[in-house]
């Protein structure tokens, strides 16, 4: 398979970046229509005042820094959430092209990384990850392991890979069913086991760890920060009220962080611990 040698790594990343700033504006699209029965074909428009959208305030970030986040018609203010994604997209992008040479695993890792922000968004707002959503990571899951198993990957490889991910999967629905879901939801079981599969069995553990660490991490972040700011809720944020340590969380982007950090830098748990020790 090519390789992008023949150009600078930053050319590519650069590349990348605008790509994920086009998709993402496209991935907001998607999110917000979702399930509601509204072609993606439809013209974009203000949500407060339904004012069609020209050109240059369709562009991907910097038409939300241009009007400083509010429509042009009504001055209503524009949903963070849709910079965020676009800017969240684009990131991703520039990273899968510095995690990868194959040309293939990059524009396969692209497609990954479009699902898992559409996942973490709509799990954030709306607490539940659709079937579709997990069933095409399992599609693409079963994609990398034929092409590995083509590229020379041994069966016994793969076969581990489908254990591990059963056992991770196992393991989140004990917990999901000793809890009765209130540590997490069924739909974070299900969306582990394509997860697992595409980190493969030897990153699996890391993986499921480091969602944990994250869990932890983020939500005290956000907690202190929320105590800290104490100027009244931040226009349409993703979260739709405060977080406490008592408060039912998504789990689904704790997971993909989790995921992230072993897919594309193979961080190993243990070898974090044995280095802290």
């Amino acid at each position: 398979m090519a390789d992008l040698a023949l150009l600078p790594i930053y050319f590519w990343q650069i590349t990348a970046f605008i790509y994920g700033l086009v998709i993402g504006s496209f991935l907001n699209v998607y999110i917000y229509r979702f399930h509601t029965g509204r072609s993606l074909q439809g013209s974009s428009h203000c949500l407060s005042c339904g004012k069609n959208l020209r050109w240059y305030e369709l562009i991907p970030l910097f038409s939300y820094l241009a009007l400083r986040g509010r429509c042009n018609g009504c001055h209503a203010y524009i949903p963070s959430r849709y910079w965020l994604v676009e800017l969240l997209t684009a990131v991703l992008f520039c990273l899968t092209v510095g995690a990868f040479s194959n040309l293939f695993l990059i524009l396969f890792s692209l497609v990954v990384m479009s699902v898992i922000v559409v996942i973490t968004v709509y799990d954030i707002a709306h607490m539940v990850i659709p079937d579709q959503f997990v069933v095409t990571m399992l599609l693409l899951a079963i994609l990398q392991k034929v092409y590995f198993y083509v590229s020379g990957s041994s069966i016994e490889n793969i076969i581990y890979s489908v254990l591990a991910a059963m056992s991770a999967s196992a393991f989140f629905y004990a917990m999901w069913r000793y809890s009765a879901g209130k540590w997490l939801g069924f739909g974070d079981v299900k969306l582990v086991f394509p997860l697992a599969l595409l980190v493969g069995y030897k990153a699996v553990f890391s993986m499921v760890v480091l969602s944990f660490w994250a869990g932890a991490g983020i939500s005290l972040v956000y907690i202190g920060w929320q105590y800290l700011e104490k100027r009244g809720k931040p226009h349409l944020r993703f979260a739709r009220e405060n977080i406490t340590i008592k408060s039912e969380v998504p789990f689904a982007p704790f997971l993909i962080v989790g995921f992230l950090l072993t897919y594309l830098w193979h961080i190993d748990v243990l070898m974090l611990m044995q280095y802290a020790l």
